[in-house]
């Protein structure tokens, strides 16, 4: 009985089975036969509209600034070296690194005594020139007076003999007396070649003895300029560098002793690009004297030297590109020889170009316009300069109408949009920097970290602790020295 009974209720699940699927595969057949005799729907299309933020474009006359980097120098370097080998006796005690010294100044000195003494040897010298000097013109004017008695005495012998030979002819005198008075003519005549001989090797004498005296005298100066260059002074104001040597020092002919640099002649030099270049030119092909601003970046604030464009290099440099220009600074309180600074170049001024953002511009050199029925145009323009993250444009139709003013990939001509001029206000200057009352404990740890910072200049130092002794100081100043004191 209970294995009929197991069967019959295996065999009812069973059947229960088979009429649960055959009435799953009708549901299933009647869908599928509803779904194909369905005739298809069409959804309604809607355009999309995206919201893009515009700005007028505006056409006006814009001074752009070409930015560059460079580095101070100075215009006025020298370097002290010595003249003459010797040992450094004394120094200026501003002869020392940094240390200031003015024009003339005597800045060292080399042991005079060899020099010295070979300056009275060759006064000495000049002393016996002169001497000799004096004695060979005094022995030209005795030459000359024995000339002068030897030219009397042969006119005496020329007139008796005259006077023998009249007398001869008169027979009154002999021929005896004619001869021996013709002979002592002659004679007369030979002691006036004699004495003119004399004069004139008195007179070389004298040559030789003014030749002595101008070596002497040559000598004597070059001794003396010895004994000058055992000074070694300052040609200019001016601060020093590179010192070298101390006291007591033994120095060698054209030894560096130390680097002067004047600190009121600076100027910044920077390179540019050939096209940059290009355009500071003017109508006759020389550069212009346009404004220039240097700046140095520094704890809580700046350094920043105005000045002029003055000139550019001779040549490109081997390897290089572009040209090196120089700018003088006319005020340049707090620049040192080798900052490295950022250089602001004023160009000539443009006229009728539009301000737009650079993200505003496709590679292609077009932007995009809100048109009729705020769809969007694209309109080919002309780049004039980028300035950062602006570029300044120029085309015909650009003047006037709301260009989009960042382009993305779903952009594009005959899109539909839907602008927001707002976001083309301005922005708000940034309010005051936000200022910090410190306390005593706080303000004593940065003012001595500050004191005791290695590489920072003097006056920024300065400036810095004037800051924190003040009541409230600025929230940035004191951030960035105590990133400093963690690091």
């Amino acid at each position: 009985m209970r294995f009929l009974r197991q069967s019959l209720v295996g065999l009812f699940l069973l059947s229960l089975t088979l009429g649960l699927l055959v009435y799953a595969g009708a549901l299933v057949r009647d869908a599928v036969e509803a779904r194909l005799n369905d005739e298809p729907r069409v959804p309604e299309a809607r355009e999309r509209v995206f919201a893009v933020n515009v700005t007028p474009a505006r056409f006006e006359t814009v001074t752009p600034v070409l930015t560059a980097f460079g580095e101070v120098q100075s215009r006025r370097t020298l370097e002290l070296r010595s003249a003459i080998e010797g040992t450094l006796i004394d120094l200026a005690p501003d002869f020392v690194e940094g240390g200031r010294v003015e024009a003339g100044e005597v800045l060292a000195r080399i042991d005079p005594a060899d020099m010295e003494a070979e300056l009275a040897r060759t006064e000495s010298a000049v002393v016996d020139a002169e001497a000799e000097l004096r004695e060979a013109r005094r022995a030209v004017a005795l030459e000359q007076d024995a000339l002068t008695a030897a030219r009397e005495q042969a006119a005496l012998r020329q007139r008796a003999f005259e006077r023998q030979t009249d007398l001869a002819a008169r027979d009154v005198g002999t021929a005896a007396a004619v001869e021996e008075a013709e002979l002592t003519a002659s004679s007369a005549r030979q002691a006036v070649v004699t004495a003119r001989q004399s004069l004139a090797l008195a007179e070389a004498r004298v040559d030789q003895a003014q030749t002595s005296l101008t070596r002497a005298r040559i000598a004597r100066d070059d001794a003396q300029r010895r004994v000058d260059e055992t000074e070694i002074r300052a040609e200019f104001a001016a601060q020093l560098s590179d010192v070298a040597v101390v006291a007591g020092r033994r120095v060698s002919a054209n030894e560096q002793l130390a680097v002067m640099i004047d600190p009121d002649a600076l100027e910044v030099a920077f390179r540019v690009s050939t096209l940059q270049y290009a355009r500071l030119l003017d109508d006759s092909g020389r550069l212009r004297r346009v404004p220039v601003t240097a700046r140095l970046e520094l704890y809580g604030g700046n350094l920043v030297a105005t000045g002029t464009l003055s000139r550019e290099g001779a040549a490109v440099g081997e390897g290089q590109t572009g040209r090196v220009l120089y700018a003088t600074l006319d005020q340049a309180a707090g620049f040192k020889p080798g900052d490295f600074v950022t250089v602001d170049v004023t160009e000539p001024a443009l006229e009728r170009v539009a301000r737009l953002p650079a993200t505003a511009l496709d590679p292609a050199g077009a932007v995009l316009v809100v048109g009729e029925d705020e769809r969007l145009e694209s309109v080919q323009v002309t780049l004039v300069r980028r300035q950062g993250d602006d570029v300044l444009l120029r085309g015909e139709a650009l003047e006037g109408r709301d260009v989009v003013m960042q382009r993305t990939p779903l952009l594009g001509a005959g899109i539909k949009v839907r602008p927001l001029r707002g976001a083309a206000a301005p922005e708000a200057p940034p309010s005051q920097a936000e200022m910090l009352e410190l306390t005593d404990d706080r303000r004593a740890r940065l003012m001595a970290f500050v004191e005791g910072a290695n590489g920072m200049p003097d006056g920024d130092k300065e400036r810095i602790l004037a800051q924190l002794s003040q009541d409230r100081v600025p929230a940035q100043v004191v951030q960035r020295i105590e990133a400093r004191m963690g690091g």
